[in-house]
């Protein structure tokens, strides 16, 4: 069997790693089977009772035969002795003595006979024993001849069944322009993108974290990479605001449709007339402004629209000019004193101010193939869901303007709890990563009706981690079909359990990184040991196994898609579902990022090997018996074998 652990195979670029799929290409083939015993088998010994009994009845039948005999012979030796007196003629002794005497030698031969049957019987009744004991001696040959060849038999089923691989990647084909993930909790979220995170890295791409969900789902994966030896860039807002600078390059007519569907954020129910009049209103704001506008200089000139505090103050600090203040005064002319455009004005400041900062303190930051921006938890909601929509929209336009890539997923972006975003932001965004080629990762913490209407639309692969509520557990069991029987592994069941909640948040990177910083140590390093010791589901996995391994290894339980059951699901398990040439797909795959250091994992799919089995079967004998999947299936799939080292990219 070849060597298919992870640390000396290749992940292949063109595939997006979701999780392990637990399935067994050999069945258990069940307890050893039972020798025959010898004492089972063996011919009991004679009869004695039965050798009494017939001696005793031909005792019986013999004895007036004997005592007859007895009496000739004592009747002979009277006729004897008269003859010998002389008391009895020798002629009429010598007549006694002949016919007592035939008597006796008649009677006596009877008894031989008779003794003679007896021994007869006996000894054909030992023939008959003798027989059967070689029979059963027989049978017992040929028992224990089939028996060895069973044992063989299940000898070689065993050996293949403890040998197999147990976890096969379960992937989707770089063709899928994005996936949605729709339930989970934040341990089963960090799971996933540590997994699908730390593969991307390793193929050689770029990988943006948007983390909305105030979790901290991504410092696994930080730590990963900085372990391989690469530096991630980590901005937690909104105290990271003045070190952001994404945005600041764009034109002032994408800036202000930024900034519009900023403001939109806290207005479900505004219309695309509403986010032209509000665009409007900016675009001529920034038109004088000039270009390279600031968020402070926009929120000073917006307060000058609306008449809002002393537009001194703003001349004091040189937001704006006199110049620029007296031509907003003009800017709509006599509807300056509209009370719509006060109005509008009004609420575009007071939204546009959690902004004020950005890009204010800007420095030059080194290149990253991992960049992280997330939602500091102590922050407002409100506060986080405006940082959280102008980040997701001014990436959108930078993504508009950049050139396709020529590598799918090279550049994978990942928003967590984009359930939190309004849907026409989520619509652009899915549309700028499909033109420019680029990977999309959307976890939805609900189904809320925004997010069922862009469930899987286009060339989506849609997965369900565990669903709490029970109507989304419902709409989700509808999606994938309740007719689908999945297995779900017990060793999956049992890593959940020990794993606790998250701990800890994000530590800023951005506002640490300075020139002329010491070396990282490059020393090389696989993928298997990052995981091990940089990352907790690695030591939660290390210390949930122990001495279990064997104990949970080829266990397992199947289930129905069925809401309850999905209520129910184990933080890591994750149920995809995505379309093939064949038909929809359905797949319980587990996250959980530690699988990949098991010495059962490959990273070959099920559906593949198990075909590349049929295959191999067929072309060595296709006469002499039929295909069978379970025999002699390859070990793994994949290219040539070569070491997981982070410094090797594709």
């Amino acid at each position: 069997m070849a060597d298919v652990h992870p640390e000396h195979a290749q992940l292949q670029a063109d595939r997006i790693y979701l999780g392990w799929q637990y399935a067994l290409l050999h069945p258990d083939p069940g307890p050893a089977p039972k020798r025959p015993s010898p004492i089972e088998n063996v011919a009991e010994p004679l009869d004695t009772e039965w050798v009494r009994r017939e001696r005793l009845n031909e005792d019986l039948l013999n004895r007036p035969v004997k005592i007859v005999r007895v009496f000739m012979t004592a009747l002979a030796a009277l006729i004897l002795g008269l003859g010998l007196t002389q008391m009895l003629s020798w002629s009429f002794a010598a007549a006694g003595l002949i016919a007592t005497g035939g008597i006796a030698v008649f009677c006596s031969y009877a008894v031989h006979q008779g003794d003679r049957a007896v021994r007869h019987r006996i000894r054909q009744h030992e023939a008959v024993g003798d027989r059967q004991r070689e029979e059963r001696d027989r049978e017992l040959f040929r028992a224990q001849e089939e028996h060895a060849a069973r044992y063989r038999e299940w000898a070689e089923k065993k050996e293949r069944h403890d040998r197999q691989l147990t976890w096969y990647a379960v992937a989707v084909p770089d063709e899928i322009d994005r996936i949605d993930v729709a339930g989970g909790t934040l341990p089963g979220w960090s799971a996933l993108i540590t997994l699908l995170g730390a593969t991307r890295l390793y193929s050689g791409g770029h990988l943006t974290v948007l983390d909305l969900s105030e979790g901290a789902i991504a410092k696994d994966l930080i730590e990963l990479a900085r372990r391989g030896g690469d530096e991630p860039l980590v901005w937690v807002l909104p105290v990271d605001l003045p070190r952001l600078d994404l945005g600041a390059t764009l034109a002032p007519e994408a800036f202000a449709d930024v900034l519009a569907h900023v403001v939109s954020v806290s207005e479900e129910h505004r219309t695309t007339r509403d986010l032209s009049f509000d665009n409007a209103i900016l675009e001529r704001v920034l038109e004088v402004l000039g270009e390279n506008a600031t968020i402070n200089q926009v929120t000073a000139a917006l307060r000058a629209l609306a008449q809002v505090g002393d537009p001194r103050d703003d001349l004091k600090f040189g937001l704006i000019t006199a110049t620029q203040l007296e031509r907003i005064g003009t800017l709509f002319g006599r509807g300056v004193s509209d009370r719509v455009v006060i109005e509008r004005a009004w609420a575009l400041e007071s939204q546009l101010r959690k902004l004020e900062t950005l890009g204010s303190e800007a420095v030059r930051l080194p290149p990253a193939r991992l960049r992280v921006v997330s939602m500091d938890r102590q922050a407002g909601v409100f506060g986080n869901r405006v940082l959280g929509t102008y980040v997701t929209t001014a990436l959108t336009h930078i993504l508009r303007q950049s050139p396709a890539s020529e590598r799918p997923w090279y550049h994978t972006i990942i928003v967590a709890g984009a359930d939190k975003l309004r849907g026409d932001v989520l619509d652009r965004l899915m549309d700028a990563c499909e033109t420019s080629r680029t990977g999309l990762v959307l976890t939805y913490r609900s189904l809320t009706p925004t997010v069922r209407e862009r469930l899987g639309r286009g060339h989506a692969a849609v997965t369900f981690m565990r669903l709490g509520n029970a109507e989304d557990a419902r709409v989700a069991s509808e999606h994938v079909g309740t007719e689908h029987r999945l297995e779900l592994a017990q060793l999956t069941e049992t890593i959940s359990a020990a794993g606790a909640g998250l701990d800890g948040g994000y530590v800023s990177t951005v506002g640490q990184t300075e020139e002329g910083e010491d070396e990282r140590d490059l020393s090389r390093k696989d993928l298997k040991e990052d995981i091990t010791e940089s990352t907790e589901w690695g030591r939660r996995a290390t210390k949930a196994m122990g001495g279990e391994t064997e104990r949970v290894l080829h266990r397992s339980r199947e289930f129905l898609v069925e809401p309850h059951q999905l209520q129910q699901l184990p933080t890591t398990s994750v149920i995809v579902t995505d379309a093939t040439a064949q038909g929809r797909r359905v797949r319980l795959a587990d996250a959980n990022p530690a699988i990949l250091t098991f010495p059962k994992t490959t990273l070959g799919e099920f559906d593949e090997i198990k075909e590349a089995a049929l295959e191999r079967v067929e072309e060595e004998e296709p006469e002499t018996r039929e295909p069978n999947p379970f025999e002699d299936a390859p070990p793994n799939l994949g290219p040539p074998p070569a070491r997981l080292d982070w410094r090797k990219r594709q």
